[in-house]
C-alpha cells in the first residue's frame, strides 16, 4: 500500500514547467523539481495549498492511494 505522488502528471496536464510553477507558488524551481521527482515523506499544509492554488486542483489530484504499489513510492 502506498500513496502515489502525482505532481508530474498534474503539471503536464496543466502545461506547467518548473519555472512557471515556481513563479506561481513562490518556490524555487529546484524545489519544484525535487518535489516532482521525489515524493515527499512529509508535506506541509502550506506547500500543498500553494501547489493546489497554482495548479487549480484539489489535494486528491496530487495524492492517490494505490494499494498495490510497494511502500516508499
Amino acid at each position: 500500500m502506498a500513496i502515489e505522488w502525482r505532481l508530474a502528471k498534474v503539471m503536464a496536464e496543466r502545461g506547467m514547467n518548473y519555472k512557471m510553477l515556481g513563479a506561481a507558488t513562490g518556490m524555487h524551481p529546484n524545489t519544484i523539481s525535487k518535489l516532482k521527482h521525489n515524493p515527499p515523506s512529509r508535506l506541509e499544509m502550506k506547500t500543498l495549498i500553494q501547489l493546489c492554488q497554482a495548479l487549480n486542483c484539489q489535494p486528491g489530484d496530487l495524492l492517490a492511494y494505490q494499494p498495490d504499489l510497494p511502500t516508499g513510492l
